[in-house]
């Protein structure tokens, strides 16, 4: 049924085939990604795809490299669409995942705790031994900071 919906794809088109077909065009598709040696119709296609790839990639790690590192996705796309190149944004991320390159990061570290120097601090009454030799002769505890962002705002769950 494949080989009927290969050959005739550019006459009525896939879609179209497996409309009257029993077969669902991502079945189509998946078979062609599985090609063996006996049915390699698949192979033009994915060695286009391989070829495309090869050259984005070397536009892609050129233009990162011109940035000295700095572009992430979204800018490299933006270069490459300004250079005349026509390739999608998910293509050209896929492909910077694929060489193990990214942009810089930018922003601050959000500031959870302020500490302040001059406030009175708790006595260390235990001096940092936290054993105990029987039941209830040592009790100890912790503040766990958990934060929810709803609607209204921030929320801060202290445990």
């Amino acid at each position: 049924m494949v080989d009927f919906i290969h050959n005739n794809k550019e006459l009525y088109g896939v879609e179209a085939i497996c409309r009257i077909l029993p077969i669902a065009p991502s079945t189509y598709y998946q078979t062609l990604d599985l090609c063996d040696e006996k049915h390699c119709f698949a192979r033009e296609h994915r060695a286009k795809r391989d070829l495309h790839d090869l050259h984005h990639a070397e536009e892609i790690k050129r233009i990162w490299k011109e940035s000295s590192g700095r572009y992430g996705v979204r800018k490299v796309w933006q270069q490459l669409k300004r250079e005349g190149y026509i390739i999608a944004r998910c293509t050209v991320a896929r492909l910077m995942k694929k060489l193990g390159i990214q942009g810089v990061w930018r922003g601050k570290n959000k500031q959870t705790t302020r500490s302040r120097d001059d406030q009175k601090r708790a006595d260390d009454l235990v001096k940092r031994n936290f054993t105990a030799d029987h039941p209830d002769q040592l009790w100890v505890s912790d503040f766990t900071v958990y934060s929810n962002k709803f609607r209204l705002g921030l929320y801060r769950l202290y445990y």
